[in-house]
């Protein structure tokens, strides 16, 4: 049976002035008896977050189409008129190689130009950070990214950016969210388009955002002495094709292998289960390849070319994939070194991490007498902070654990495409120090001490998912852990509530960050684990951080053995395994 108030939505839909082959989808869902899948797509309407959509492709109020992406479209061209109402409104739009993403980028276009707000559009699909790079760049308002990032085939969405190419935060996020629920009906969007508001743009941009990225390189003596660093790259299928072999070309690599199999954009993603190079499984052809050439350094985006993952030699000469902590804590330590080498540093240089991200990047920055300033998950707020702290301080890099960093300001999200580039910099240098990125890693770690992160993540979709979720949230706040891993716990942060509390004597601090629904415990040993349901995406994860000296890269592996069994010890008593 389907829930009366479901039913109406779905006769609303029958009824509305809706396209053909969206209310025979539906017809056919209904005929079918299909009750879940309708109950799904219409329990209630695609949610309009603080970054933009995201959902399963389909007919319905709560998936992803036409119509849902036209009611977001038509508020935030409410929003912005209203926020700019002297000035001729511009945007930028840019998608990736999703199965209908040039139709909705298409789509929306047609709206911001029925609403007299210039579009300027990519011709064919580009990578998400160089669509942040031509908000500034061509003077826009606001932007907007046709992607769903490294989310499986079925979705798509659409994030929305303001005018310094960071996503929207408050408070535009929230009164854009209140101007997109004022729309009510799919009658109220104009789908007409001017096409003299569309401005179709592409190579120039191109050459204008690589030209900054190249502006990045600090060794370019190294790059020209190992010019010939054994380089695979994959694309999986995604925009990083656009740019990434000719930034590493032009950055004076010559040695770059793309996997074919996976170099033409493809929303099915016909090789991967999932196009997320943190999965284990989408690096598997890229390896293979680094492997039969005998490569010093994988490197592979997602989608939309927002992060990268890596794969590089361990001492046994074995290739081992990176997790983003461990490459973000690389970046780090490399930018830092680099910029101290060439007299740069001069004490008002700063980085930043968001809260789930491994804390040997605070370590790396105090030893350089560089500020660290950590932000709440997600590029938006690392953004803020870069725009709070212009003109007054320097911002040299920063990331998170989900594979995504930001090298320079000229970007104001994750950009996997620099990041490819100082990746494969950093590996030069390792190698002209007769090094690999691995023995480098190790140097660190015996510097500042072995870090090492576990993310375990619980899929719950659907509307039972959701409540399942807030279910153990709930329950981890009313009934905290005392102890974990035979290691007291010595600090709680509720970033919800937005305290700190100190457990030995009972303190209690203000966290000064904007409210999210994080739970972090420290104990007393240095592990830390935060539990954090996520935003885009039908899931909880858990954070995992635990640490130990490193006397030398002799002792890496059994280091790790150790490390790793800290770790287990802890899904055990949280009960997460």
């Amino acid at each position: 049976m389907i829930e009366i108030s479901i039913k109406q939505k779905i006769d609303a839909w029958l009824a509305g002035n809706y396209d053909k082959g969206t209310k025979d989808e539906i017809q056919g869902l209904l005929e079918r008896g299909e009750h879940e899948a309708l109950s799904d797509a219409f329990y209630r309407d695609l949610e309009f977050g603080t970054g933009g959509l995201r959902g399963i492709m389909g007919a319905g109020s709560n998936r992803m189409n036409r119509y849902t992406l036209g009611m977001a479209t038509q508020g935030l061209c409410n929003y912005l008129k209203q926020n700019f109402p002297d000035q001729q409104v511009k945007v930028a739009i840019a998608h990736d190689c999703r199965n209908n993403s040039d139709t909705f980028a298409r789509i929306a276009a047609e709206i911001f130009s029925a609403n007299d707000i210039h579009v300027y559009l990519f011709e064919e699909l580009r990578p998400t950070p160089e669509l942040s790079f031509a908000i500034r760049h061509l003077g826009c308002q606001s932007g907007v990214v046709v992607t769903a990032s490294h989310n499986p085939k079925e979705y798509n969405g659409y994030k929305v950016y303001w005018n310094d190419g960071a996503q929207v935060t408050a408070p535009h996020d929230k009164n854009i969210i209140a101007e997109v629920n004022k729309i009510t009906s799919i009658d109220e969007v104009k789908f007409e388009a001017k096409a003299e508001n569309i401005h179709m743009i592409g190579k120039e941009i191109d050459e204008a955002y690589m030209q900054q990225v190249l502006g990045l390189s600090i060794s370019k003596e190294a790059i020209q002495r190992q010019h010939d660093l054994k380089i695979v790259y994959s694309s999986i299928h995604g925009t990083g094709i656009t740019l990434v072999p000719e930034v590493l070309k032009r950055f004076g690599f010559t040695n770059v292998h793309v996997v074919e199999e996976q170099a033409d954009p493809n929303g099915n993603f016909p090789t991967v289960v999932y196009p997320n190079p943190e999965e284990k499984e989408a690096m598997t052809l890229a390896l293979s390849k680094a492997r039969e050439i005998d490569a010093d350094l994988v490197l592979a985006t997602d989608p939309d070319s927002d992060r990268v993952g890596i794969a590089v030699k361990n001492l046994k000469g074995e290739f081992v994939l990176l997790n983003g902590n461990q490459t973000g804590a690389l970046l780090i330590n490399y930018l830092l070194q680099a910029w101290q080498k060439a007299g740069k540093l001069t004490g008002k240089e700063f980085v930043v991490k968001t809260i789930v991200t491994t804390d040997l990047i605070k370590k790396i920055a105090d030893s350089y007498n560089v500020t660290m300033y950590e932000t709440l998950t997600g590029f938006k707020y690392i953004a803020e902070v870069i725009r709070a702290k212009e003109g007054k301080e320097v911002y040299i890099g920063g990331g998170e654990e989900s594979y995504g960093y930001m090298i320079g300001d000229f970007v104001r999200d994750k950009d996997g495409i620099s990041a490819c580039a100082l990746i494969a910099e950093m590996a030069a240098v390792a190698r002209d120090q007769g090094q690999s990125l691995f023995e480098m890693m190790a140097e660190m770690y015996t510097r500042y001490g072995f870090y090492k992160e576990e993310l375990v993540s619980f899929t719950k979709k659907g509307r039972r998912g959701a409540e399942e979720i807030q279910q153990m949230m709930a329950d981890m706040r009313s009934n905290p852990p005392q102890s974990i891993a035979g290691s007291n716990v010595v600090e709680v942060s509720d970033y919800k509530m937005s305290t700190r509390k100190l457990l030995l004597t009972g303190e209690e601090h203000k966290i000064e960050l904007e409210s999210s629904n994080v739970l972090q415990y420290l104990t007393e040993d240095g592990s830390k684990i935060s539990a954090r349901p996520s935003g885009t995406e039908p899931k909880i994860k858990f954070y995992i951080s635990v640490n130990e000296p490193l006397s030398s890269k002799e002792d890496f592996e059994a280091t790790e053995q150790k490390l790793d069994q800290k770790i287990e010890q802890i899904l055990v008593d949280l009960k997460l395994k």
